[in-house]
């Protein structure tokens, strides 16, 4: 099966949100804002994962469940929920990431996480490869702010760090490239909405 992909161009830049969204909330919502608006992106794709490979994904609702309910959520035009690593078979985002590049000739991808998983990110398979691949935007996160200064993936890509007032740039800059964004900050969680036993839409 061909995977379907969201509307694509080349010229266009594109960021990656990459997640389980077990379940999406405000705090998606407001990555996606910023990220739009501060990296000046003509599209945001919202790539719902069959599961997080670092994490224990045996209570982890259907993709379809998960994905209904990033529909739900996210109503702006602009962002396209997608289940591509489902269709193209991997949890992985360095196999993500080289498919999309291989597949969307001349798109300017840029790769959307927030700061707390950068403290994991050295975990992450190919993490260095992954650098080198595309241009990647981190998202500030309450209780992360200060703990990424010990990260050795915040060192590794340090010497390729943009100053926030270019992030606008980030898209066209050839990889490695790296900027951190602040500005508000949700407190709002999926694994503590999960605790509250919050239900899907």
């Amino acid at each position: 099966m061909t995977p379907r992909l969201p509307p694509h161009a080349p010229g266009m830049r594109i960021g990656l949100f990459g997640g389980s969204f077990n379940p999406p909330h405000e705090g998606h919502l407001l990555v996606s804002r910023t990220a739009l608006t501060r990296l000046r992106l003509h599209r945001l794709w919202w790539l719902v994962t069959p599961g997080n490979p670092l994490k224990d994904t045996g209570d982890l609702p259907s993709m379809e469940r998960r994905m209904t309910a990033c529909r739900a959520l996210e109503r702006d035009p602009r962002v396209s929920i997608c289940g591509i690593e489902a269709q193209i078979r991997t949890r992985f985002t360095y196999d993500t990431l080289r498919f999309l590049r291989s597949r969307c000739p001349g798109v300017r991808f840029v790769w959307i996480m927030g700061a707390d998983n950068l403290l994991t990110f050295h975990r992450w398979r190919h993490w260095r490869d992954i650098l080198r691949i595309m241009p990647i935007a981190v998202m500030d996160r309450p209780g992360a702010t200060w703990k990424i200064s010990g990260a050795l993936s915040a060192h590794v890509v340090s010497a390729s760090r943009l100053p926030e007032d270019e992030a606008g740039l980030l898209a066209g800059r050839s990889p490695p490239a790296f900027v951190f964004l602040h500005g508000k900050r949700e407190a709002q969680s999926s694994s503590a909405l999960r605790a509250a036993k919050r239900p899907f839409v």
